[in-house]
C-alpha cells in the first residue's frame, strides 16, 4: 500500500482534455474572432448584420469590422463576401469600383 508523504505538494493543474465537458476553441477549429465563423445557412440579410470585430483599439478608437461585405454586381445580383475567405475578390471589387467607364483607373 502506498504511504502518503507528509511533504507532498498538491498543485492545481488543468484537467485532461478527455475529462472536460466541452471541447476547447482549438479542438472546435474556431478562429480568434467568433464573428469570423462562416455559417452558410444564414440568409444574405443575416450575413449583412454579422460583425467580426467590435472593440476599441489601442488608441481608444472604436473598430467595427463586418464579417461579410455585401456586393451588388451590375446584373443586380448580390453576394456576401467573407472578409477573410473572400479578401481577394473584395479587392477585385474595390479595384473595379475605381475604374471609369473607359476602363481607366481613377485616383483620388
Amino acid at each position: 500500500m502506498a504511504k502518503k508523504l507528509n511533504n507532498q505538494m498538491n498543485q492545481p493543474v488543468s484537467p485532461d482534455w478527455h475529462s472536460r465537458e466541452h471541447p476547447t476553441v482549438q479542438e472546435r477549429h474556431l478562429t480568434a474572432n467568433p464573428g469570423d465563423v462562416i455559417d452558410e445557412s444564414k440568409s444574405l440579410e443575416e450575413k449583412a448584420q454579422q460583425v467580426a470585430v467590435d472593440v476599441p483599439d489601442i488608441t481608444g478608437d472604436h473598430i467595427t469590422v463586418p464579417t461579410y461585405f455585401i456586393v451588388e454586381y451590375p446584373d443586380g445580383t448580390q453576394k456576401a463576401l467573407h472578409h477573410v475567405k473572400d479578401a481577394e475578390e473584395i479587392s477585385d471589387v474595390i479595384r473595379q469600383a475605381r475604374v471609369d467607364e473607359d476602363g481607366n483607373r481613377i485616383w483620388w
